[in-house]
């Protein structure tokens, strides 16, 4: 799968003065853990944005005193006023060790109920998951080509090999609704919206009542 390699350097001071230091020089500190050791690094802020500004799911190798680390990204940290990220934290690949990671979903097909005038409604952008590194992807493919009318796709319903699944597995993930055009088709005798009346029917004033049965005529007097 996809890398972003990052050349960064180890921090020898740790204070709020020195991080104020790095971002003053266009530097982002970082901190890599879950390995052996933890690792308090920096690395030039343009070497993050492949990494941080994206939808795909990456891993970045580090490169710290002459060490590569395989991690991924756990957490990030943004200036409240700038919006330039700050601090990113990463958490170290280890080979016999389970990593949790949220991993984007990549619909594909066009779903039946669609073709049948539905519209679809995507209800998730990924998946969280628990798996060994060397299974982790780009993205968990979820193919639509079988999905109904007022159907769903549910977390439960997608596959993914050596991977545990945490969300919840009634949930869904896709759906085909019915548009409100195709609600009034299925309703029986229901008129199109803004039909006129049928031809010759008069209209009812407004308010008025609907007529009374006609009065029998009165008896001719003898």
């Amino acid at each position: 799968m996809k890398s972003v390699k990052i050349e960064g350097t180890k921090r020898s001071e740790l204070g709020k003065k020195a991080t104020r230091q790095l971002r003053s020089e266009g530097h982002v500190p970082g901190v890599i853990y879950g390995g052996n050791e933890t690792i308090h690094f920096s690395a030039p802020l343009m070497a993050f944005r492949t990494l941080v500004y994206t939808p795909e799911f990456q891993l970045a190798e580090v490169t710290v005193g002459g060490t590569v680390k395989k991690a991924i990204v756990k957490d990030l940290q943004f200036d409240v006023l700038t919006d330039e990220l700050s601090h990113v934290d990463l958490l170290e690949l280890v080979e016999d060790r389970k990593v949790i990671a949220n991993l984007p979903i990549k619909f594909t097909g066009q779903a039946k109920g669609v073709k049948d005038g539905g519209r679809l409604e995507l209800k998730m952008k990924s998946l969280r998951i628990r798996t060994y590194p060397k299974y982790l992807t780009e993205h968990i493919e979820v193919n639509l080509d079988n999905l109904e009318l007022h159907g769903n796709v549910r977390v439960e319903d997608v596959k993914t090999d050596n991977m545990e699944k945490l969300n919840s597995p009634r949930v869904p993930v896709a759906s085909v609704v019915t548009t409100r055009a195709l609600r009034v088709e299925e309703t029986p005798g229901a008129p199109a919206a803004g039909a006129a009346p049928a031809a010759g029917a008069a209209a009812p004033a407004a308010g008025a009542a609907a007529p009374a049965a006609a009065a029998k005529k009165p008896a001719a007097k003898k």
